[in-house]
């Protein structure tokens, strides 16, 4: 499993197209056995793009309704910056009560857990798993993929940046996939260990990247290198 995970972010890393990224939230819907898997993001233009494998009828009537208005899971997260269980979410208007039937009738699973991305310039994104089981699955299937979702999540969003061009204003020494992996979990809170053991690697080779970013960033140290990443639009958290 854990080289099948690998595999996928190497071809999430190659991905060219927004078809590719596409096929790459099918693959990743089918690698982790759950009903959906969906990333939307806005841009600071305020243009639109998704990918995922909800009912293109229930995307058409998400937007025929405007239910961007009401959906928790947006307004919830928009406020956030981790990770967020949609049980941790307030349904409890009425709004909100109409527009979870209405999603479950379109094939919306119960379960959902999103993570909330701010990029540069006012780019906000999401990216979401969806799925229909009972709580105490859930809470052990998320407890179980937390970090590596998070990493997929960031890369998602890494690629949609690069297919609009939002990221061609970076320093001249771009950092490479890997070390951008190492920025982003380091800059979330991860220990170097917990690094290493997200990405699959040891922590020798973890120092490599990091010593290597800390140099393009131009950087005094890890702490510093991070803050740099992060102002310079290579990560988002």
């Amino acid at each position: 499993m854990e080289r099948l995970r690998e595999q996928f972010i190497e071809k999430l890393e190659l991905a060219a197209t927004h078809e590719d990224l596409q096929e790459r939230s099918e693959a990743l819907r089918d690698y982790y056995h759950v009903d959906h898997i969906i990333y939307h993001w806005v841009s600071s233009k305020g243009e639109q793009y998704g990918c995922g494998t909800y009912d293109p009828a229930w995307v058409q009537r998400y937007l025929d309704q405007d239910y961007l208005r009401v959906d928790p899971v947006v307004i919830g997260c928009y406020s956030r910056f981790h990770p967020v269980d949609w049980k941790r979410l307030d349904w409890s208007g009425k709004a909100a009560r109409d527009f979870l039937r209405d999603a479950q009738k379109h094939g919306v699973g119960n379960q959902g857990y999103s993570i909330p991305i701010r990029g540069p310039n006012g780019q906000f994104a999401l990216f979401t798993l969806n799925h229909s089981c009972d709580d105490p699955t859930w809470e052990a299937f998320t407890d179980l993929h937390r970090r590596e979702l998070l990493l997929i999540a960031h890369l998602f969003n890494q690629k949609a940046l690069e297919f609009e061009g939002e990221a061609e204003s970076g320093p001249q020494k771009p950092l490479s996939p890997r070390e951008i992996d190492a920025m982003t979990l380091l800059a979330v809170g991860y220990s170097r260990a917990q690094v290493a053991n997200s990405l699959s690697i040891s922590e020798h080779t973890l120092r490599v990247y990091i010593e290597s970013a800390r140099f393009k960033l131009g950087a005094m140290n890890t702490t510093h290198a991070v803050a740099r990443a992060m102002q310079q639009g290579y990560i988002v958290v």
